[in-house]
């Protein structure tokens, strides 16, 4: 469950957000500028809202109130950009592994095997990021984040960046996630179809 009640701030600009969203795959949808991404960055600990709460699965990461900030570090997000921001010297193997270096020590929910088929990407292991296609790119970033064990999967417009060619490459390889990783997900889109086909709930920021 997400229960997020946060103000943030943009240059001069502040705005109040509030969610409360038992479905496990929740959209945000809106247009540009809506504050989209500043909410997955608040959840990540990416940006500080000027007050608030942020609450995952009964996990407080943020409470202005009680003086709790868990550090980044410590908030167990997968992180998923517009653009895969692969290590452009690290092979996909070394990409993926780059995930579970950057893990909190503990149990291994997700291991590399595992990850390596969910995803189709076990021919891609020794290729660089430059070999590879924008889906492609994408299916290794979401394999990275997976392996950095998270509590919950963060997309921040992973199709944007694709043509319609590699957009319906990628879907199905998202829906996949979606349905046998059951971890909480939030996906950022102001595209309706990529949120139809992917998403369980929607909340429009305006």
């Amino acid at each position: 469950m997400l229960d997020i009640d946060i103000r943030l701030r943009r240059g001069r600009f502040e705005r109040d957000v509030r969610i409360v969203e038992d479905a496990r795959v929740l959209a945000l949808a809106g247009p540009s500028g809506a504050g989209k991404t500043s909410v997955l960055n608040a959840i990540a600990g990416l940006v500080r809202p000027v007050s608030g709460r942020i609450v995952i699965d009964g996990r407080t990461l943020f409470d202005s109130t009680a003086g709790i900030d868990v550090p980044t570090h410590r908030r167990r997000i997968g992180y998923v950009f517009q653009d895969a921001r692969l290590f452009p010297h690290r092979d996909v193997r070394g990409n993926l592994r780059y995930g579970r270096h950057g893990a909190r020590r503990g149990p291994e929910t997700f291991s590399l095997e595992a990850v390596v088929e969910l995803l189709g990407i076990g021919a891609l292991l020794d290729r660089r990021p430059a070999n590879l296609s924008g889906g492609e790119a994408q299916r290794v970033a979401i394999g990275r984040a997976l392996l950095s064990q998270p509590a919950i999967l963060l997309f921040d417009e992973p199709l944007s960046a694709l043509d319609q060619a590699r957009r319906e490459e990628l879907i199905p390889w998202l829906q996949k996630v979606r349905d046998e990783v059951r971890l909480p997900m939030v996906y950022v889109s102001h595209t309706q179809d990529d949120v139809r086909r992917i998403a369980e709930a929607v909340h429009v920021l305006d």
